[in-house]
């Protein structure tokens, strides 16, 4: 983990996640990316990108840079390589953009969660960018003075699939020496037998070198709750989990488990996208 992207809109969510990363760069030796996006009338950005310079923009964007090098100057950043970028775009895009461009190793997001009708109208950015981003987002909800994971719970259904994004998901816990909660969500609508999810979380387990971790089946009416719910029973610290990044009417029609807990789970979260 060499690069770590932080998207800020210089609020306090954005600050707290911005703490987070810097624990984490010192850590593994990273650079912080540093990304703030301005959201602006599309007749201005034609303008830009033509060439046209706008007094008003400019002056955002002067702003922005300003508040930049004052972030930058912070004690808790001391010693760390930053780099900044200023994009005119849409936050969502400009991020995973961004990450793709500079091939970004983790994105570390500040949120603090949307409900009611304001999530469905408009989402927030942050869940967007667990659903589409390539590279794994950590959503952090509020300030964590020492983000050191010693128990991370990894919900998952354990199919071959996911075989691939748990190798990283598996190093993210042997960076902190955590311990790792295996968990299978059973619900109504979705009921198994002990015995067939005892013996699929162990076929998957089995052919990975992980000494410290433990299984558990959870039930609960619905798996978001499920996982929320089983986190809180154990104390987790973290909560790690596989996406498979639907867009269109398939999200639509059938929801995001990441999303819905970017929403409204108080305890950090990591995506791996599958």
């Amino acid at each position: 983990m060499k690069k770590i992207l932080v998207p800020t809109d210089f609020s306090i969510q954005a600050e707290n996640a911005l703490k987070v990363a810097a624990q984490i760069a010192r850590i593994n030796n990273a650079e912080i990316h540093l990304l703030h996006m301005l959201e602006i009338p599309s007749q201005m950005n034609d303008a830009i990108t033509g060439g046209a310079p706008i007094p008003e923009v400019m002056l955002f964007i002067q702003k922005a840079k300003e508040t930049i090098q004052f972030i930058k100057e912070k004690s808790f950043l001391n010693g760390l390589i930053i780099t900044d970028s200023i994009k005119v775009e849409k936050p969502s895009h400009a991020i995973i953009s961004y990450s793709k461009e500079q091939d970004i190793d983790l994105i570390i997001m500040g949120s603090n969660g949307t409900s009611g009708i304001e999530e469905i109208i408009i989402g927030s950015n942050t869940e967007k960018v667990v659903r589409l981003s390539n590279a794994p987002v950590l959503v952090i909800k509020e300030e964590i003075p020492e983000f050191h994971p010693k128990n991370i719970v990894f919900a998952s259904d354990f199919l071959e699939e996911i075989k691939k994004p748990f190798e990283k998901i598996l190093d993210f816990a042997n960076t902190f020496d955590a311990k790792l909660h295996l968990v299978t969500i059973c619900t109504p609508n979705s009921f198994k037998t002990t015995d067939l999810t005892e013996k699929t979380m162990q076929n998957f387990i089995s052919g990975f070198p992980v000494k410290n971790f433990s299984t558990h089946i959870y039930n609960d009416t619905n798996v978001e709750k499920g996982i929320i719910n089983f986190s809180n029973s154990i104390n987790a610290d973290l909560i790690s989990l596989c996406t498979h990044g639907r867009t269109g009417f398939t999200h639509f029609f059938t929801g995001s488990i990441s999303e819905d807990l970017a929403n409204h789970a108080s305890k950090p979260l990591i995506v791996f996208k599958i």
